[in-house]
């Protein structure tokens, strides 16, 4: 039986998943490594320790898998999105990975977005965030023009890794889209925002498609691992890609759900057709089409806060055993998520969460409800954005993540979204997608629908009560004036803490 590996390059460590053409997984590993915070809303890290990452991966499945050197034949990827990699013209990287979570280029958006926005967003169906991969290019070219000067080629992370196994530069599109010079509905490189930046198409990697083959294996690092035949490499993709690919997202009528430290709803679109106007991100999927993808910055982030802040003596399943007893609606009692800024659909870093309605009845089990009501609630808004803006009616969402793991949040999922909610039997995240697009590539399937159906298996259902879809209608009407309520209180007490 041959084997493929996703690698998924996240932010503090690498993973790789080793999976057969059954779709049965073979072995996992994984390597941490650091993040560089040198000043405040810097995030940085040095790639040279995805390498390292790399290697250890590699040799811990050689060491729990006795044939992984004889049967292994293909490796993609799943990569977190946006970071900038800059390298010379001998490959050597210019600087340390300024990655997603750095927000040093607010300025630079806000340039973006008065100057050249309306251009930008009918190129690339999005509006300049810190995030994304332009605005930081705009930061390099202000801040350090001698870097910027020895630039070659620019990557981002898992790009990168992939460079150094193969020796050739290249980008699919789904991560392509998340730079903001993408024309996604063409599928190209913008020679607008090129000209309008000053940035040469030349240092600009080849597009592919997240299953197309990028070479092989080179014969050092061949030889290094011992390898006994050559191993293909293929593009992969932008991890929210492949995480949907990985959950079996490649129909308009399925949505995702994914809850970890912040939280996504996504759903797949056919076209770039539908104009969001920059409220939901819409980006190129790992197939030969489009998702679109709204973010609460802070959803498991949020629950995390509440229980070390307020329930420092138990676990997490001790904060959530006696949520089922508590009726919808937390007996009046609101949450709203903000407490590091939101996404989708405000896109506001001043505003705050708060607690609205709280009596001297509420007890702590009304609070850990109305927290999960309020990180769904959040995510709602991107499910309301998507049914009203593109008129869709989802038959199901895949729930991943935190939120996945617990089956009275699964049923407040299943009513607030009012749609049944599906978990995975084995939820393995953009590792098990990244495999995938590596066993479609080699030609093991002839595409990702007909290799899900044999990679992935999903788990029971969690069907919406009619009673609880009603008075959380209700609720979420009231949820949804909470932002307009507090953001003015919000930003004068952030702008009188900073004075």
């Amino acid at each position: 039986m041959s084997y493929v590996l996703g690698l998924d390059l996240g932010t503090s460590s690498l993973k790789g998943l080793l999976v057969d053409k059954a779709g049965t997984v073979i072995g996992s590993a994984s390597a941490d490594y650091p993040l560089i915070h040198d000043q405040s809303g810097y995030s940085e890290q040095q790639p040279s320790e995805w390498l390292t990452a790399c290697e250890k991966v590699i040799e811990q499945l050689s060491a729990i898998v006795n044939d992984f050197k004889t049967k292994l034949e293909g490796i993609s990827f799943s990569g977190q999105m946006h970071g900038l990699v800059l390298l010379d013209d001998e490959g050597n990287v210019l600087r340390p990975s300024i990655l997603w979570n750095d927000v040093r280029n607010s300025l630079e958006c806000e340039q973006i977005n008065s100057q050249f926005g309306d251009q930008i967003l009918s190129i690339t169906q999005n509006i300049a965030r810190e995030g994304f991969t332009l605005p930081k290019i705009l930061w390099v070219q202000k801040n350090e023009p001698e870097i910027w000067d020895k630039v070659a080629k620019i990557l981002l992370p898992k790009d990168y890794l992939r460079y150094w196994l193969t020796g050739n530069y290249h980008m699919d599109y789904s991560d392509a889209a998340g730079t903001l010079m993408l024309d996604v509905k063409h599928k190209k490189w913008s020679e607008a925002i090129q000209t309008e930046y000053h940035i040469s198409e030349n240092i600009l990697p080849t597009l592919i498609e997240s299953y197309g083959n990028t070479g092989k294996l080179t014969e050092d690092l061949k030889a290094k691992f011992g390898f006994e035949h050559d191993i293909q490499i293929f593009a992969g993709g932008a991890d929210n890609a492949v995480a949907a690919v990985g959950s079996g997202i490649l129909d308009h009528t399925t949505g995702m759900v994914s809850i970890g430290t912040s939280g996504v709803f996504l759903s797949y679109e056919n076209d770039a057709d539908v104009d969001y106007k920059g409220q939901l991100h819409l980006f190129n999927h790992a197939d030969d089409a489009y998702y679109s993808m709204g973010v609460t910055l802070a959803a498991g982030h949020s629950l995390t806060w509440f229980k070390n802040t307020f329930a420092t003596d138990k676990s997490f399943e001790e904060l959530l055993a006696n949520i089922d007893s508590i009726e919808p609606g937390s007996k009046g009692l609101l949450f709203a998520p903000y407490i590091v800024g939101e996404r989708t659909p405000y896109t506001d870093g001043k505003i705050r969460g708060s607690f609205i309605g709280m009596d001297t009845t509420h007890t702590l089990d009304h609070f850990a409800r109305a927290v999960l009501e309020g990180i769904t609630f959040s995510l709602k808004d991107s499910q309301y954005l998507m049914e009203t803006v593109a008129n869709k009616k989802f038959e199901r969402i895949i729930s991943v993540g935190g939120g996945s793991k617990n089956n009275n949040w699964l049923q407040i999922q299943a009513d607030i979204f009012n749609t049944p909610i599906t978990t995975l039997i084995a939820d393995e995240g953009p590792g098990m997608g990244a495999a995938m697009l590596a066993a479609v590539g080699l030609g093991w399937y002839d595409s990702l629908l007909a290799c899900n159906k044999a990679f992935v298996a999903y788990g029971d259902t969690v069907y919406p009560n009619p009673d609880n879809v009603a008075q959380y209608a209700d609720i979420y009407a009231e949820y949804q004036k909470v932002y307009a309520a507090t953001k003015d209180i919000s930003h004068n007490l952030i702008d009188l803490v900073n004075k």
